[in-house]
């Protein structure tokens, strides 16, 4: 029969260590990769954004500039030499002696 390796506790806390050591770099590839990921979007987002007020504004321009209504005379009035008529007196209320 083959002798057993008597279980060694500071191989079973190394083993523990290097664990402990893998699971730490695993989570900070993943917090590296969700930092890379959500700067990419709010970059493409941002972009996307610009994009699309830059595009608005040109079209209002562009509009703008196409359909200009031409101006049109507006109405004037011209000043007469003729006096104008003179307003009629209104009649004011006079008290009479009730008899």
């Amino acid at each position: 029969m083959a002798a057993r390796r008597p279980s060694n506790a500071r191989d079973q806390r190394a083993r523990v260590q290097q664990e402990r050591a893998r699971l730490h770099a695993a989570r900070q590839d993943l917090h590296a990769g969700s930092v890379r990921r959500r700067v990419r979007d709010n970059t493409i987002a941002v972009v996307a954004g610009a994009v699309i007020v830059i595009g608005a504004i040109v079209s209002q321009v562009v509009h703008a500039e196409a359909t200009a209504p031409a101006p049109s005379p507006s109405p004037t009035i011209s000043p007469t030499d003729a006096p104008s008529p003179a307003p009629t007196p209104v009649p004011t209320a006079t008290e009479t002696p009730a008899g």
